[in-house]
C-alpha cells in the first residue's frame, strides 16, 4: 500500500479502470493534504471557527491584466482545475465558504464506504478552483477494507438514500423555507448582519451535505458501468441510457410543477394570463394572485424554485425569480407540453441484457436496479441543498448591497457579491469594508476571465494510477466503481475535430438542427429562445428549470455523468458534452446539427 502513504514524493492518482486511464490522468488527482489545510466543519455552528483559521490562506489577490495569469500551486503535489463545476472565477465569499465544507462532505462519504481516499480538497488560486485527492491514513486501511466489504454486503448506499428521503431532504426543505420567509430588506442593520451570518452557516452546511451523499449518487452507477461494460463491451453512453426516467428533478420535474400543469389544464383564464405579453415581473405577481387551484399551484412552484440559482453554485449567479422572462417562457412550454417519456426503455434494457452472458444476467439485473434506484441523487443532492441555500445567501447579500449603494458605499448593489462575508457585514454596519472601487475591480476581474485562461494542472504531473489487482476484492471493486463514475463526470472527449465538425461525447440520443445560442453564463440565459441549441462551457443541475426551451445541449467540459449530460438524457433532448472547444468554434446564431447518438456537432452555416 505504498501508494496510499503520505510522503514528500509524488503519489499516484485515484485508481481507475484501465479502459478509462487516459481521461483519469487528465483529471490529475493525487497526494496528501498541504500544510495550510485546517480541520473541516461538520455543522452550521462549527463554521465560523473553522473559517477564522483558514480565511487568510484562501484569500486571493489580483487585478485584470492583458497578459496571461500566473498561478502557483496552492500546495505540494498536482492540483487539477475543476472547470466542469466552476468554468469561471469564483467570488471571494465562495472561496472562503467552500473549501472546508467541501472537504468535510467528501471525507464523510469516503469513510462511510471504506474508500482508500480520505476525501478531496479544493483550493482557489486567483479565484479558479483546483482540487486533489487526499489518501486515507495508512493506519486506517484495515478498517477501510472491512468497511468496503460491508458496503457491498449491506448495500450501504440504500441506508444513505433512506436517510436522504426520510430525514435530510425534508429537514433541508423546511430550513430553506424558514429562511425564505424572512425579508432581508425589512431587517434593521444589526439584524441583517445576523441574517447574513445565518445564511452563510446554512450555505456551508448544505455544501457539506451535497458532498456527503456523493457516494450513494455515484457508486451504484459506477459499479453498473464497470460490470456491464466488462460483460458486453458496450459504450458507457448506451449503458447510461438505461438509467433514464429515474431522476425527475434532472428533467425539471417536481410535484409542484405537476400541480401547475394540472391546474392550468382546467383553467382557461389562467392559461390566457400565462400566454399574455405583460411585463414579466408583473405577470408573475398576477399569476401568484390567481384564485383557486391555479394560483395556489403557482405559489407552490415559485416557493420551490424561485430562490434557487438558475445555474452554477456561486452567489454571483442569478436566481430563477431574477429571470422572470425566461421563467415564464419555460413555464408556457411546460404547461402546454407533455412530460418526456422513454417509450422504448424496456426494449433497450432487454437488448443489452441479451448481450450479457447467461451466468451474469441475474447480477446484471441487480446492478441495474441499484443504479436506477440511486441515480436521482446525483442531481437531487445539489438542487435541494446548496443550490437553494446559495440563492438565499445571494438574496441576503443583495439586500446588503442595495443598502450600501444607497449610502454611497458601492457603485452598484451587485458588487457586494464580490465581498467576503465580514466585508458585507462591515458595509451594512458602517464599520469600514472595501472601497467601491476595489469591489468594482473584483467584479471586473471575474468577468474578464474563464477557466480556459489558466492551466488545467498546477504542480508536477500526476503519476500513473496504481494497480487495482493488488487490492482486496471489495476494495478494488469499490475504487474502480468510484474512479469510473468520476471519470465520467470530469472526462471530456480527446477526439480531433474537423473544420466544421466537433466530436464530443454522445450524452443523449437524438438529432436536432437549430440556431446555436452561445451562452457564457447564467446572466445570458434570457437570450435563449425555444428550439435553440445551448452552447456553453458547462451547466449545473439547477439549469433544469430552462430545459423546456432547448432543442439540444452542447458543452465544452464534462463527461457522460456531468450534470449537463444527465439533464439532457432525462429531458429527452440531444446532448453532446466534453467537446473542449465548442464555445470557441461555434458562433452565436449559426445553424448547427447536434447528433446525440454519434457525439457530433456539425456547423451548417
Amino acid at each position: 500500500m505504498l501508494w496510499m502513504r503520505t510522503t514528500a514524493a509524488a503519489r499516484p492518482a485515484t485508481p481507475t479502470a484501465a479502459a478509462s486511464a487516459p481521461s483519469t490522468r487528465r483529471m490529475g488527482v493525487a497526494v496528501g493534504p498541504p500544510t495550510w489545510f485546517n480541520p473541516p466543519l461538520t455543522a452550521e455552528g462549527d463554521f465560523a471557527a473553522a473559517l477564522a483559521d483558514h480565511k487568510e490562506e484562501t484569500a486571493v489577490t489580483g487585478s485584470m491584466s492583458s497578459t496571461a495569469l500566473r498561478l502557483d500551486p496552492p500546495g505540494p503535489g498536482p492540483w487539477t482545475q475543476d472547470a466542469v463545476h466552476f468554468p469561471r472565477p469564483l467570488t471571494r465569499y465562495f472561496q472562503e465558504v467552500h473549501p472546508a465544507a467541501f472537504r468535510a462532505g467528501t471525507q464523510d462519504f469516503a469513510r462511510f464506504y471504506g474508500m482508500l481516499i480520505d476525501g478531496l480538497q479544493i483550493a482557489y488560486v486567483q479565484g479558479f478552483a483546483y482540487n486533489q485527492v487526499v489518501p486515507a491514513p495508512e493506519a486506517e486501511l484495515p478498517e477501510r477494507f472491512g468497511r468496503a466489504e460491508l458496503t457491498y454486503a449491506d448495500k450501504l448506499w440504500r441506508a444513505q438514500l433512506r436517510e436522504w428521503d426520510e430525514n435530510r431532504k425534508p429537514a433541508t426543505l423546511q430550513r430553506h423555507r424558514e429562511l425564505q420567509r424572512i425579508d432581508p430588506a425589512a431587517l434593521g442593520d444589526a439584524d441583517l448582519v445576523a441574517h447574513l451570518r445565518c445564511c452563510r452557516d446554512h450555505h456551508a452546511a448544505m455544501l457539506t451535505q451535497h458532498m456527503r451523499f456523493t457516494g450513494a449518487a455515484i457508486l451504484p452507477t459506477g459499479d453498473f458501468l464497470a460490470h456491464a461494460g466488462d460483460w458486453t463491451g458496450l459504450p458507457p453512453s448506451q449503458l447510461l441510457g438505461l438509467l433514464r426516467g429515474t431522476a425527475e428533478v434532472s428533467a425539471g420535474g417536481s410535484e409542484e410543477l405537476a400541480r401547475v400543469k394540472l391546474a392550468f389544464a382546467g383553467d382557461d383564464e389562467a392559461r390566457r394570463l400565462l400566454a399574455s405579453g405583460d411585463d414579466p415581473t408583473s405577470l408573475i405577481e398576477r399569476l401568484r394572485a390567481l384564485p383557486g387551484d391555479a394560483g395556489a399551484a403557482v405559489r407552490g412552484y415559485l416557493d420551490l424554485v424561485g430562490h434557487r440559482l438558475v445555474d452554477g453554485f456561486d452567489i454571483a449567479e442569478p436566481t430563477v425569480l431574477e429571470m422572470p422572462d425566461a421563467l415564464l417562457r419555460s413555464l408556457r412550454v411546460a404547461v402546454a407540453g407533455e412530460s418526456p417519456v422513454d417509450a422504448d426503455l424496456d426494449d433497450r434494457i432487454a437488448t443489452v441484457r441479451e448481450q450479457v452472458p447467461a451466468a451474469h444476467r441475474a447480477q446484471f439485473d441487480e446492478l441495474l436496479a441499484e443504479a436506477r434506484l440511486t441515480y436521482r441523487l446525483r442531481d437531487e443532492r445539489g438542487v435541494y441543498s446548496d443550490i437553494w441555500a446559495s440563492g438565499l445567501m445571494r438574496r441576503a447579500a443583495l439586500a446588503a448591497g442595495r443598502r450600501a449603494a444607497a449610502r454611497g458605499l458601492l457603485e452598484r448593489p451587485e458588487h457586494v457579491l464580490d465581498a467576503r462575508l465580514d466585508e458585507m457585514c462591515a458595509l451594512v454596519s458602517g464599520r469600514g469594508g472595501p472601497t467601491a472601487e476595489e469591489l468594482a475591480q473584483r467584479a471586473a476581474f471575474r468577468a474578464a476571465y474563464s477557466a480556459k485562461d489558466v492551466p488545467p494542472l498546477l504542480g508536477p504531473p500526476a503519476p500513473p494510477p496504481p494497480d487495482l489487482s493488488s487490492l482486496p476484492p471489495a476494495v478494488g471493486r469499490l475504487m474502480r466503481a468510484t474512479s469510473i463514475a468520476l471519470d465520467h463526470v470530469f472526462g471530456s472527449s480527446l477526439a480531433v475535430h474537423e473544420d466544421d465538425v466537433l466530436y464530443g461525447l454522445a450524452a443523449s440520443k437524438g438529432v436536432c438542427e437549430g440556431p446555436a445560442r452561445r451562452v457564457s453564463g447564467p446572466a445570458e440565459f434570457g437570450r435563449i429562445q425555444r428550439g435553440d441549441v445551448l452552447v456553453t462551457e458547462s451547466t449545473s443541475e439547477a439549469f433544469n428549470i430552462l430545459l423546456p426551451l432547448l432543442g439540444a445541449i452542447v458543452t465544452d467540459n464534462g463527461g457522460l455523468l456531468s450534470h449537463a449530460a444527465i439533464v439532457a438524457r432525462e429531458y429527452g433532448i440531444p446532448g453532446v458534452v466534453g467537446t473542449r472547444e465548442a464555445t470557441e468554434r461555434i458562433a452565436d446564431g449559426v445553424r448547427v446539427r447536434v447528433d446525440g447518438d454519434a457525439g457530433e456537432v456539425t456547423v451548417l452555416g
